[in-house]
C-alpha cells in the first residue's frame, strides 16, 4: 500500500482547514472529509487519479518539487487534488502537492473556462 505524504503547504492549510472545522465550519468540515477520502483513495491505489500530460504542467511544481509525474484525483465535481509519485514499484509515495476548486485548477493549467 502506498504511503501518501502532504506538501507543507497541503498539511499547512489542512490545519487551519481543521481549526475552522473545530470552529463549526460546515464549509471546513465538508472540504477536510473530501480530502482524506482522497488520501484514503490515494493510500489503496497510488493510479487512482488521472495522469497529466506533460506539456501541461505548470512550472512552479517542477521547480519546487523536481517531479517526473503528475496526477490529479478529482474529489467532488469542484476539487481536486495534485499528487507526483515518487520511489521505485514496491514503494510508492504519493505526494499530495496542491487542493484547488476547478476554476484554480483551469487557471493553473491553462484551461479556458
Amino acid at each position: 500500500m502506498p504511503e501518501v505524504i502532504l506538501a507543507e503547504d497541503v498539511a499547512s492549510e489542512m490545519s487551519k482547514l481543521q481549526s475552522r472545522a473545530d470552529k463549526g465550519s460546515s464549509e471546513a468540515f465538508y472540504l477536510l472529509k473530501i480530502i482524506n477520502r482522497g488520501i484514503g483513495k490515494l493510500a489503496a491505489d497510488a493510479e487512482a487519479g488521472k495522469k497529466i500530460q506533460k506539456r501541461l504542467w505548470p512550472s512552479e511544481y517542477v521547480v519546487k518539487y523536481g517531479i517526473s509525474n503528475l496526477w490529479k484525483l478529482n474529489l467532488d465535481s469542484y476539487w481536486r487534488a495534485i499528487y507526483t509519485l515518487k520511489g521505485g514499484q514496491p514503494e510508492i509515495i504519493g505526494f499530495l502537492i496542491d487542493v484547488l476548486n476547478h476554476k484554480e485548477y483551469d487557471r493553473k493549467f491553462g484551461y479556458r473556462s
